[in-house]
């Protein structure tokens, strides 16, 4: 964690060092304050002229008398407040300035690093606590930093400061202050652990809480079609009592600091009241003396009572920089090999080579799985659910990598290529199409955002989208709406299909484009997306085999093994698995019509 602060903070190394130019100004200025008072009191009073290391001061029309001593602590008074406050305006300004740059740029690198890991890592992930990683816990350190790292080296070097001022100005006393400081140390390390296992613990129950709201929210219409607000919100309630209680017992632990440390003052200040006293009607010290130690013994415990109660804060900010932590240092990331190359544009030949995967554990869901692919061709991906159809998808672009095999285009091992590069070669059409805020034309255009106007119409011409873009009260410009819930099912596959029409990538992907749509836009779609393979290779999961009459290959997959291969009138012929989901697809086919009738 110490590297990662060192790193966020290395960049604005110019604005700390006028930060602590200013805070030892600042501490300067606060040890300066009282000093006024001491004239008032010991010279103004007493001696009715200046000490003799001030004596320069009546050369400037500072009388030797009461009220020219007096007007000299007075001036004396107003520079050193002016003087502290300039410092304190600089000091706050920047440290402010730095706080906020660097959660800017610990938000982004989060961002970053959290687009870089696998598909993987987001298996065991849960949204909620990684929105509220990136959101509370960064605002929780951009506090820590604009502020309270401030408050800590001040009171940090004051406490130095001040004793070395203390200990000029009586010993005695100083060895008495600097005698209870390791019991409020102790006190306040032995309280330590106990409030960072509690604010963990508030952490862990309010990441829960945003984890429950987002997935109520975003299954809103499942829950009220199923008439279950009742069962969410009781998920709500207990989670947030749960909250609740962690957040009270935390502030047990925490209110026990600010009282005990405050006795303690008292106590060391009672003693210090007590012996000065007697001092002073010995006449081994003055009042001004006297007022001044106090004043400093004040100054002294402030910070030392500040830092005990910011251990609250510094627990927070410990566990906020854990748990960011956790994610950057995890390191599920597809790796790119040095010396990995660009592909250029590919021709589209594909070969799997023995490939084994599985997602979790011993569990394998694909295993030595070999087929090819020639460029050009049209080849559909079919067998029962669970068999690996998807999985077997999401290998060619690396969103996972085989435990086992290589998968090669045109010959080289994808493995070989530049993520980034690999990724462009493929266009990808979806069943749940992922439509992003913003304008139609934003979304087209999402693959490849230098696409030209021209590009951008052509290709929604080729998805049959322009008719109905056409008919939207501001054509493209026209906002699809969160998750793109201002369009209709078939609209959204369009749109998509658009998209991978402009990324013009020369192996295109075919997730059960057509599953939920009805009739006449899957008939819309099916006409897109045979203007859309055109030229391109093009893998399939269909879920109406009857759609891969023309495919020039169909690979059955079954338990994660490739069951059998060929053309359409093959593999019916052969009576194998592939045949049996179709004899079963055509039942089910004539079961509906049967019930429709």
């Amino acid at each position: 964690m110490s590297r990662l602060v060192l790193d966020l903070t290395r960049p604005y190394r110019g604005w700390l060092t006028i930060v602590f130019i200013a805070m030892l100004v600042e501490i300067a200025t606060g040890l300066a304050a009282p000093w006024p008072l001491k004239l008032v009191i010991d010279d103004a009073l007493g001696n009715h002229h200046l000490p003799h290391w001030l004596e320069w001061a009546h050369d400037y029309g500072f009388g030797k008398h009461t009220l020219g001593v007096a007007l000299f602590a007075g001036v004396a008074t107003l520079v050193i407040a002016v003087i502290g406050a300039i410092a304190g305006y600089i000091d706050n300004y920047y440290t402010t300035s730095v706080g906020q740059w660097v959660a800017n740029d610990l938000r982004l690198r989060i961002y970053e690093h959290l687009h870089r890991l696998s598909l993987r890592y987001y298996e065991h992930a849960k949204v909620g606590t990684l929105v509220s990683t990136i959101t509370s816990d960064v605002a929780t350190i951009q506090d820590f930093a604009s502020s309270s790292t401030l408050d800590i080296v001040i009171d940090l070097l004051t406490i130095l400061f001040m004793v070395g001022l203390m200990l000029w100005l009586d010993w005695d006393f100083t060895l008495i202050a600097v005698a209870f400081t390791p019991v409020l140390l102790l006190f306040v390390f032995r309280f330590k652990r106990a409030v960072k296992e509690a604010t963990r613990a508030v952490r862990m129950r309010q990441s829960e809480v945003l984890s429950i709201v987002q997935q109520g929210l975003s299954t809103i219409k499942v829950t009220k079609a199923f008439g279950r607000q009742e069962l969410e919100i009781a998920h709500l309630e207990a989670a947030s009592h749960a909250t609740v209680e962690a957040a009270l017992r935390a502030r047990k632990i925490k209110s026990l600091m600010s009282p005990l440390v405050s006795v303690v003052v008292a106590i060391c200040t009672g003693i210090v009241l007590w012996k000065g006293t007697a001092l002073i009607v010995a006449g081994t010290m003055t009042a001004g003396a006297l007022t001044v130690y106090l004043a400093y013994l004040k100054r002294f415990f402030k910070p030392v009572k500040d830092l005990a109660s910011m251990t609250s804060t510094i627990a927070q900010t410990t566990v906020a920089l854990e748990r960011i932590q956790t994610i950057l240092s995890a390191d599920e990331v597809i790796a790119e090999r040095a010396g990995a190359v660009e592909p250029g544009r590919v021709r589209g030949g594909i070969r799997f080579d023995r490939v084994s995967f599985g997602y979790e554990g011993d569990e394998q869901v694909l295993n030595e799985v070999s087929f090819e692919i020639a460029p050009g061709q049209v080849v559909g991906i079919v067998g029962p659910t669970g068999s690996g159809k998807s999985t077997l998808l999401s290998l060619l672009p690396r969103f996972y990598d085989p435990r086992l095999g290589r998968i090669l285009v045109d010959g080289i091992d994808i493995a070989d290529y530049k993520v980034a590069a690999l990724r462009a070669q493929i266009g990808f059409v979806l069943q749940d199409t992922v439509l992003f805020p913003g304008t139609i034309r934003e979304n087209i255009a999402y693959g490849r955002p230098d696409a030209s106007e021209e590009h951008i119409l052509a290709a929604a011409r080729v998805a049959n989208a322009d008719e109905f873009i056409a008919r939207m009260p501001h054509g493209y410009d026209s906002l699809v709406g969160e998750h793109g819930n201002h369009l209709s099912g078939g609209q959204r596959q369009r749109i998509a299909i658009a998209r991978a029409v402009v990324r013009d990538s020369p192996i295109l992907v075919l997730d059960e484009p057509t599953a939920a749509l009805d009739p006449q836009s899957e008939r819309l779609v099916i006409e897109a997306l045979h203007r859309l393979m055109k030229g391109r290779t093009v893998l399939m999961i269909a879920h109406r085999l009857n759609t891969l009459a023309d495919a020039d290959k169909i690979i059955v997959l079954r338990d994660g093994v490739v069951a059998e291969e060929g053309g359409y009138k093959e593999l019916l012929a052969r009576g194998g698995v592939f045949a049996d989901l179709n004899h079963v697809q055509h039942q089910a086919g004539q079961a509906r019509s049967a019930n429709a009738a």
